[in-house]
């Protein structure tokens, strides 16, 4: 695909800025001043106070020399940093690849994306209506390269789309600022004569190299295409993303799940095809006055089904506020995985969690309430029973060691054990009664005791002797004595419940 760009320029972005804040200074002159070397510097002037003569770089003493009711406004530092990086991010909604152009632009990479809107007149057209539509005034250049887009955004008097390939010819007229060439060679240029772009070009480089350095060959060929040009971009490129806009705005539920299905249909597809499932994913919903509605979602195994993913984001589309209305509607795969195919059994449904459905419904319970948390736990290599088991970090994850089913082991274990008070006839043998929780429980049945000695290498203290005993109403629970009996009946604990 042809690399295409489009170069926003805002002419009076730091006053504009200020005019949509402040809409009564639309009908006064004002300037945004700056301190250096002890005075005040207009930093920034509006169309008004430039019809004055009032222009950046003067002395804002000497401009209300002779224009004394001129407002002046300190600048706020960083101002128009600011400002282009919130404008880029909000133009997200336009181009996936967008870059800062300091002091006064942005540049969006638009390969691709035009044809959305119905092409690039259409385009440019779109964009830079609805920032003059905010009070903003903006121009804008679309060509093959980021100089000559940034070239016919600022100094092109005609049309500012430059046809695939004929960068050259529409740069040949433009003033030599148009390259962004550095001061002391604009000076030299005009020196010679050399007053557009077409009256050097054509030169041998040699010439070129030798009176104006490499800097004025390398701008010539970044704006031709030569030589490529790139940008940081505000935000990372997302491998796997889709992005529908929208024709009129959406503000219905229905219409937000109909977007959706049609997102989700391409990225599933284009995942199936490569083997991979998204784990997680984000529903980006632009509105528009600027403001981004997102839902996020999670899957317990990377997965493809389109019916499946559809459910999990219909759970939260309740959440999406659209109010005057969503213009595009992006989706971002944000954490990808490899897909491992089950062979399906040819006579049974698979079970367990190799079950699809049994994740599907751990995602859809997970879905439904934030605070649900779903652990699956695996044997770890170690006798305590603290730490004889561990959280899996994925669904999938096979365990290292066997669970220990030499003696039976609770369902249910505490995370710390409870002191008891226990009723025992000689001290090696289970107790006949026990107290927990305000509630004496009656031993029918007991067996042990089954000795755990502590590791000593991870931490000290006594040895544990277990029992298992069951009451009256046959209830289970395991329970232990810590350590040699030494008379006191204060050293029972209940560490676990059995089904």
């Amino acid at each position: 695909m042809k690399k295409r760009f489009l170069s926003l320029w805002f002419r009076h972005l730091k006053t504009d800025w200020m005019t949509v804040c402040k809409p009564y200074l639309q009908k006064y002159p004002f300037v945004l001043a700056i301190k250096k070397q002890g005075r005040l510097i207009v930093n920034a002037s509006n169309l008004l106070a430039e019809k004055e003569g009032i222009y950046p770089g003067m002395a804002v003493a000497d401009a209300k020399a002779f224009f004394p009711s001129l407002i002046v406004i300190n600048e706020q530092s960083g101002l128009a940093e600011k400002l282009l990086d919130f404008i880029a991010h909000w133009c997200l909604r336009y181009s996936p690849n967008i870059g800062c152009d300091n002091p006064d632009g942005i540049i969006l990479d638009i390969s691709g994306c035009a044809h959305l809107w119905g092409g690039e007149k259409h385009y440019l057209k779109k964009v830079v209506s609805r920032f003059q539509e905010h009070g903003y005034d903006v121009l804008g250049g679309i060509a093959d390269t980021i100089g000559a887009a940034w070239a016919v955004a600022r100094f092109s008097e005609g049309d500012k789309i430059i046809e695939v390939g004929k960068q050259l010819n529409a740069l040949l007229a433009l003033d030599p600022l148009a390259l962004r060439l550095e001061p002391v060679q604009i000076q030299r240029l005009q020196s010679l004569g050399l007053k557009s772009i077409g009256s050097f070009a054509g030169m041998p480089r040699s010439v070129l190299r030798r009176r104006f350095g490499n800097s004025l060959l390398l701008r010539l060929d970044q704006a031709t295409g030569i030589e490529d040009e790139h940008f940081i971009a505000i935000k990372p490129i997302i491998p796997y993303e889709e992005r529908f806009p929208c024709l009129e705005v959406i503000s219905t539920a229905e219409g937000i799940e109909l977007a959706l299905e049609k997102l989700l249909s391409k990225l599933c597809e284009r995942l199936s095809g490569e083997g991979k499932g998204l784990r997680e994913a984000a529903l980006n919903c632009h509105r528009i006055d600027g403001k981004i509605e997102q839902i996020t979602i999670g899957t317990s195994r990377a997965t493809a089904q389109t019916k499946h993913l559809i459910q999990l984001f219909a759970l939260k589309i309740p959440q999406i506020e659209p109010a005057l209305g969503i213009e595009l509607f992006t989706l971002e795969a944000t954490k990808i995985e490899d897909v491992d195919p089950l062979q399906e059994n040819l006579w049974d449904n698979p079970i367990g969690l190799k079950n699809p459905f049994v994740t599907e419904l751990l995602d859809r319970l997970k879905s439904k309430d934030p605070t649900c948390e779903i652990l699956r736990y695996v044997p770890a290599a170690h006798y305590w029973p603290e730490r004889s088991m561990k959280i899996a970090s994925t669904i999938d994850e096979i365990a290292t060691v066997a669970w220990q089913t030499a003696r039976p082991r609770p369902t249910r274990l505490l995370r710390v054990p409870e002191h008891i008070d226990v009723t025992a006839p000689i001290p090696d043998y289970p107790p006949l009664l026990f107290r927990y929780k305000g509630e004496t429980y009656h031993v029918k049945k007991a067996d042990g005791p089954e000795r755990i000695e502590r590791e000593w290498w991870i931490d000290q203290g006594e040895h544990r002797d277990y029992y298992y005993v069951e009451d009256l109403k046959g209830r289970r629970f395991w329970l232990y004595r810590s350590g040699h009996y030494d008379g006191y009946m204060d050293q029972w604990f209940i560490h676990g419940f059995f089904a």
